[in-house]
């Protein structure tokens, strides 16, 4: 039988300091003497360790798609903010996406805001404002509200001012194009 190190209350100094200590009032806060006693260690449940130690996007939920990664196949909802490093080929029903220098994204968007400086390929309903960088490439079918165009941009294919559920309006044949210099 093995004996403890905290056998008959004798106590072992910790060679790693505990990892959420708390602070609490003493006993002399409020006019008692006692003697010193261990800080207190305090469960934190899994979700505030996760919002303590990951900052939180204004945004909400972030998926991130990195460098060399490729995403193939699937359906993206209820994502704030898809960043593309690498090629997606999906789905997504989402609020933002941004797509990096390197970064490819295949397939359906519906979403409100799009920062496009890689390629696009699909179709693109954008509710509010794209924007399609220098090195940015858009070919398929669009839709969007708002359109800025940065020199050097390209933008490809069926392209319609106002989303999907303005498409029926008259809107449609308002331009929306401004040019960014």
């Amino acid at each position: 039988m093995a004996i403890s190190p905290n056998f008959f209350n004798k106590r072992v100094p910790e060679t790693t300091p505990p990892r959420h200590v708390v602070p609490t009032p003493s006993a002399s806060t409020y006019g008692a003497s006692v003697a010193p006693s261990a800080p207190a260690v305090v469960a934190t449940p899994v979700a505030s360790v996760a919002k303590a130690s990951a900052p939180v996007v204004e945004g909400g939920s972030k998926l991130t798609v990195g460098p060399n990664i490729k995403l193939k196949g699937v359906e993206i909802t209820d994502c704030d903010t898809l960043l593309v490093e690498g090629m997606v080929e999906a789905t997504m029903d989402s609020r933002v996406i941004q797509i990096s220098e390197r970064g490819a994204f295949k397939g359906s968007a519906e979403i409100d805001i799009a920062e496009i400086h890689g390629q696009f390929d699909g179709n693109l309903t954008v509710r509010e404002k794209l924007t399609i960088y220098a090195t940015g490439k858009v070919t398929g079918k669009v839709h969007y509200g708002k359109l800025v165009i940065e020199e050097g941009g390209q933008l490809t294919g069926e392209i319609q001012f106002g989303s999907m559920s303005g498409a029926r309006s008259s809107s449609m044949d308002k331009s929306g194009i401004s040019l960014a210099s």
